[in-house]
């Protein structure tokens, strides 16, 4: 009789184990599950003009499981220093030479993951309909920075105002220009300034986002437009280098790089922003 008592009291502790380390199983699963679906959340640095494109990318994310945080700079230097001190983990509002020029100058270990557009810079004249009628030497006003100065330079050159060394590195200095066939003079200026001071040269090279904000189309009033080749002025996404295969982050790229968000650019834009994908070795990296 004991014995059976004995077997009885084994079995009914054997099996209240077996269901608690069921339970336990299944409670450890159902953490895992609740785990692997959490949402992700990725701190994004931005300027004002690329919020708008980023607002529709953070819906996309939203639907993957990635919750985007845009946090919005005043300045060119901040989202960098941010990035690189661990206070945002991405950013997107800058030229490939500008990161490049930048992150030497500074000594940043920071890497593109993807590429996004190109915002074109532009010539533009109040009194001229082609560069081909810009005289001898009539005055250009363009950027004074020396990213930007660059890259006028080299839109000049494309314009067949002036020529530029072979060696040219995109960094912008009038004693860099190599032939000046016009004698033209240049009025150097703040970028910010360049539409304003119109009215007072022959043309001006101007931002993209600056000519937006001034008013422009630059699809119809710019006498040349910055053609989608010119790869040290398309935009980037930058990450911490250590971070550049993190998979959130490149699932954010992938999302950035699709139809929809290129087509949506381009609607937002009315096609003077150019949705402009291209491997990283195509930039120099």
């Amino acid at each position: 009789m004991k014995k059976s008592r004995i077997i009885i009291t084994i079995l009914v502790l054997s099996l209240g184990a077996l269901l608690a380390a069921c339970g336990n199983s299944n409670d450890a699963s159902s953490k895992e599950g609740e785990a692997s679906n959490e949402t992700k959340t990725v701190k994004v640095g931005l300027n004002g003009s690329g919020v708008p494109i980023w607002e529709f990318v953070q819906e996309k994310a939203e639907e993957e499981g990635i919750n985007i945080e845009i946090v919005e700079f005043a300045d060119y230097v901040r989202p960098n220093m941010a990035l690189a001190d661990g206070d945002i983990d991405l950013n997107a509002f800058q030229t490939v030479s500008y990161f490049d020029q930048f992150i030497k100058d500074h000594d940043l270990d920071l890497a593109p993951i993807g590429t996004t557009l190109i915002e074109p810079m532009g010539i533009y004249s109040d009194e001229y309909e082609d560069v081909s009628n810009i005289p001898d030497g009539a005055t250009i006003a363009i950027p004074n920075e020396a990213t930007n100065m660059g890259r006028a330079l080299l839109l000049l050159q494309e314009a067949d105002l002036l020529e530029l060394p072979e060696d040219f590195d995109g960094n912008g200095s009038l004693e860099k220009i190599k032939d000046n066939p016009k004698d033209l003079k240049f009025e150097t200026v703040v970028a910010a300034q360049t539409p304003r001071v119109l009215p007072d040269v022959a043309a001006s090279l101007v931002n993209n986002n600056i000519a937006v904000e001034a008013g422009f189309d630059p699809l119809e009033e710019a006498l040349v437009l910055e053609s989608a080749t010119a790869t040290p002025y398309i935009n980037l996404i930058a990450a911490r280098a250590d971070e550049t295969n993190n998979e959130t982050y490149q699932q954010i790229v992938e999302i950035f790089q699709t139809e929809e968000v290129a087509n949506h650019i381009e609607e937002l834009y009315d096609g003077s922003v150019v949705p402009t994908f291209v491997e990283l070795e195509k930039i120099g990296w």
